[in-house]
């Protein structure tokens, strides 16, 4: 009886993970009292940051929301930190929270929109090499003033629906599944592989370019939201001030996006099949002519919503997460969607991520009370000025490539932060800090899905599967991406940021600190 009950109580405890993995997240907690108590805070600390990190890599096995919450909860148990330094840091960045709870909700009622617009650009364009630069720029662009992980969910809707629309009029044509006709299954076979590898590459392009526009602004991804509020910078500062590094990076990887599909590397270069085309030209004027006049409007209200959007953000009118929330009155209020329910869709996908946010802030929270990056920011911060900037790029990318961005820009702008008010560092070098951090964080997390949230969250939707787009063939395909963005980065800061970042001040453009 006894055996059975622990068996049902292991196999609730996080649900379907794999058992390893439930029993490393139990010796984790029970470790963890006993290293604190019996061996060293300091070194307890760091065994949590690991534990965390890891629940951060595994989250296919399971979301880390569960296995990370479970040992915030246990370090406020024991007193590695207090419910006191968890709320201080939550309130620090109120900004953030908003952001992803308003911004993410408000862009889910434009995705009406973004579907028209990326469903015209993919038919409208024939040739696969300006499809690839089209989906990365229109990527990047809307990732720069929306959240990545909205666009890229945009794009998987759109991927999902022509597969979908493909695969019914196959699973339609009867007489395929006729014995005569195993030649043209045959075929019908191969188009299906190259349109399988087709939208594999175009997923990847818009992965990428959600990570070459997310860099660049304050709203890109939320880390960039932390940094702008520690260094004090609005939506234009944040821009100007990254632009040394971001530009170069964004021009290189537009230029990888383009020699990967004109030589076929690392598993680019598929076209669309014409058939294929053909029946999804079809479907969309079938649509196209099915569009009412109620819905051409809300098009044009989502339009001009957009517009607002963009200015808002701009000019820093207001908290982001504020603007995000006039976003919803507004498409909401002009389209005629007024049912509770309906409303409520649209913040599921945000709020999963945002409790997340808040377990990484009580493991922050650990990090300043047990002073754990001390030794690392004195080590830092002996050698000099241009060494500190390419050492926090690299430690971030390094990191951020095996776990989490948004944790790991946060802990180290955190510090960077504790250094400055600690007279270790100057308010310039803080700010140029602030840029290798930020930069660091975003441009070597492409290497794996565990960096990016819209990476990972590609790979766990429902069309990774369909496509054939696993783990492995993420990491290779983006490779390349990884190589060059990395090295060009690191360059940038290196030997164009502070010239570059003079050169603004001359202008006016831009504010040096002394």
């Amino acid at each position: 009886m006894n055996i059975n009950i622990r068996q049902i109580m292991l196999k609730n405890f996080l649900g379907n993970s794999p058992e390893w993995y439930k029993l490393t997240i139990i010796f984790f907690l029970i470790i963890n009292p006993l290293c604190f108590f019996l061996v060293n805070p300091f070194i307890a600390g760091w065994l949590l940051i690991a534990e965390f990190i890891f629940t951060l890599a595994m989250a296919l096995k399971c979301y880390p929301l569960q296995p990370g919450g479970l040992l915030a909860i246990e370090a406020v148990i024991i007193g590695m930190t207090s419910p006191q330094q968890v709320s201080h840091e939550i309130a620090n960045n109120i900004e953030v929270i908003l952001l992803l709870i308003f911004m993410v909700a408000g862009i889910y009622f434009m995705k009406q929109l973004l579907l028209f617009a990326f469903t015209k650009l993919l038919l409208s364009i024939h040739s696969k090499r300006v499809l690839s630069l089209a989906f990365c720029l229109a990527s990047a662009f809307l990732s720069a003033f929306l959240d990545a992980l909205t666009v890229i969910a945009v794009v998987i809707s759109v991927a999902v629906g022509f597969y979908s629309i493909y695969h019914s009029y196959v699973s339609s044509q009867k007489e395929l599944l006729a014995p005569e006709n195993n030649a043209d299954m045959t075929e019908k076979g191969q188009i299906l592989e190259q349109f399988r590898a087709f939208l594999r590459s175009l997923m990847m392009h818009a992965g990428i370019g959600t990570a070459l526009g997310g860099v660049m602004t304050m709203v890109g991804e939320p880390q960039n939201l932390i940094i702008a509020k520690y260094v004090g910078w609005n939506f234009s500062n944040f821009f100007l001030h990254m632009i040394p590094v971001t530009l170069p990076v964004f021009i290189c990887g537009l230029i990888i996006c383009y020699c990967v599909e004109r030589f076929k590397l690392f598993g680019y270069g598929a076209e669309l099949p014409e058939s294929v085309r053909h029946i999804l030209q079809i479907h969309d004027k079938k649509a196209s002519r099915k569009r009412d006049r109620r819905e051409k409007l809300q098009l044009i209200t989502q339009a001009l919503v957009g517009v607002w959007l963009i200015i808002a953000l701009a000019f820093h009118l207001a908290e982001v997460g504020l603007i995000g929330l006039s976003v919803i009155i507004l498409i909401t209020s002009f389209c005629g969607i007024t049912d509770e329910h309906t409303i409520g869709k649209a913040f599921e996908e945000a709020l999963p991520f945002t409790a997340l946010l808040t377990v990484f802030f009580s493991i922050v929270a650990v990090i300043i009370d047990q002073h754990l990056f001390t030794p690392f920011i004195q080590f830092v911060l002996q050698s000099s000025e241009s060494s500190q900037l390419v050492l926090f790029y690299l430690f971030n990318g390094l990191l951020s490539a095996i776990s989490d961005n948004v944790f790991v820009g946060t802990v180290y702008i955190n510090e960077a932060m504790s250094a400055l008010k600690a007279g270790l560092i100057s308010r310039q070098q803080y700010e140029y800090l602030a840029v290798a951090i930020n930069t660091g964080t975003n441009l070597p997390s492409v290497a794996t899905p565990n960096g990016q949230a819209a990476f990972l969250f590609l790979l766990t939707s429902a069309l990774s599967p369909l496509i054939r787009l696993s783990y492995g063939r993420m990491v290779i395909m983006a490779l390349p991406y990884t190589i060059v963005m990395t090295l060009v980065g690191l360059l940038a800061v290196e030997l164009w940021l502070i010239p570059v970042t003079a050169w603004f001040a001359s202008l006016g453009l831009i504010n040096i600190a002394k």
